[in-house]
């Protein structure tokens, strides 16, 4: 039995990630770390509630279980919420890393951490693996950050960067970027949505089978996992609408200088993604093709 450790289990990737392995129990011994009571509406693997920010009860829980590999969905994502409160975004975002990293040097567990396109400036899109990375927000920062402590810890790790992750799971916390576009539109509410930043989303069923892939291929290094199309925001939301046969005349389109944001974003990212086509096996399709996919897993 592999034993994995899924930190941040209640999440939208957490639970998809237990979902997916718990589909061969008899490969794979799943351990979910999260704050709270189980969200993920299964009792067919072992859940702990925990505070990843208590460095002790980390290192003490992960020492007793001995997995094979951690696979690190936990962080703060919010960008605007990382601008405001750097010091919560530092514990989460870089020291829980920190330490993941040296537990996991202790232990010889293999480290798949999570990352995001805001690494990037968002200046020429389509960005490879090997680009120059240049974050806008101190979102972005922390996980620049966190990277570099992976990487400089002589561990076996993978690092997945991805774009605006979407889906939906047994209990969710927040919304994203299709769920909202998509409740918002059947209640007839007018939304606006910018249209000069451009992104290519993930569905999040992909994500966590990209997760299962690096695990199984023991892939080191840097990978990027999104969709392979690159939309403005607002086509993404048209896209959302047409899939689910909404009506359009609801959305506005609007510039990124009118929200007031807290944080910068990037403009245009996207990922070319033949290093993980070629090295992992893995070929994301088109938003609209993934979508129709979560419109069917929906039915």
């Amino acid at each position: 039995m592999i034993k994995v450790v899924i930190t941040g289990s209640n999440g939208l990737l957490g639970q998809t990630l237990v979902k997916l392995l718990l589909q061969e129990k008899e490969k794979y011994q799943v351990f979910g770390f999260s704050k709270g009571k189980n969200r993920s509406g299964r009792e067919d693997f072992n859940y702990i509630s925990i505070d990843l920010t208590n460095e002790i009860k980390l290192k003490e829980t992960l020492t007793e279980i001995q997995p094979s590999f951690i696979i690190n969905t936990a962080a703060i994502t919010q960008v605007d919420v990382c601008e405001e409160h750097k010091e919560a975004c530092d514990l989460l975002n870089i020291t829980v890393v920190k330490w993941l990293s040296e537990i996991s040097k202790s232990l010889n567990v293999h480290l798949i951490h999570l990352s995001t396109d805001f690494v990037f400036d968002g200046e020429k899109g389509n960005y490879k693996e090997t680009d120059k990375v240049n974050p806008l927000s101190y979102y972005g920062l922390s996980k620049v950050k966190s990277e570099e402590i992976v990487v400089n810890s002589k561990i076996k790790y993978t690092i997945l960067r991805t774009i605006l992750v979407y889906g939906q799971v047994f209990d969710m916390s927040r919304t994203n970027i299709v769920l909202w576009v998509k409740d918002m539109l059947e209640k007839g509410q007018e939304i606006t949505v910018v249209n000069d930043q451009y992104r290519a989303p993930t569905y999040v069923e992909d994500l966590a089978l990209a997760c299962k892939i690096a695990m199984d291929k023991k892939a080191v290094g840097i990978y990027h996992i999104a969709s392979n199309t690159v939309l403005s925001v607002f086509e993404i939301a048209q896209q959302v609408a047409e899939v689910f046969n909404l009506d359009k005349k609801f959305m506005k389109p609007i510039l990124s200088t009118t929200l007031n944001q807290k944080a910068l974003r990037p403009p245009k990212t996207g990922f070319n993604l033949s290093k993980t086509n070629k090295e992992l096996g893995f070929y994301p399709k088109s938003f609209k093709e993934d979508i129709q996919r979560f419109k069917e897993s929906l039915m």
